[in-house]
């Protein structure tokens, strides 16, 4: 028997098996990101979620912005709310430093 054809076989079988993994995708916002902008990276977010890999969005805070925490906070919200029916939270809205950071995952 042929080792190689062996082993081609076997991954063939294994990928046939696990259709798709789960991967994680991340949507980068700022507080002053334009609204057309937000619609964009929320469709991307969508198409990822019915493609059924997790979603991590993520507003980033630089200088001054960090006084107004409430602006991300707002982005955040919204985005979350707009893609409230194609995935469910995972882990809420939490500060990290500079960052804000939720996961959304896929319905199923």
């Amino acid at each position: 028997m042929d080792y190689g054809k062996y082993k081609y076989e076997k991954k063939k079988k294994a990928n046939k098996n696990t259709a798709h993994s789960s991967k994680t995708k991340e949507v980068r916002l700022r507080p002053k990101t334009g609204r057309h902008d937000i619609d964009f990276k929320v469709n991307q977010a969508k198409k990822f979620l019915e493609h059924k890999d997790k979603v991590q969005i993520t507003v980033q805070f630089r200088g001054r912005e960090m006084a107004h925490i409430d602006e991300g906070r707002k982005v955040m919200d919204d985005v979350v709310k707009e893609l409230a029916e194609y995935g469910k939270i995972e882990q809420p809205p939490v500060q990290h430093g500079r960052r804000m950071t939720c996961m959304i995952v896929p319905n199923r």
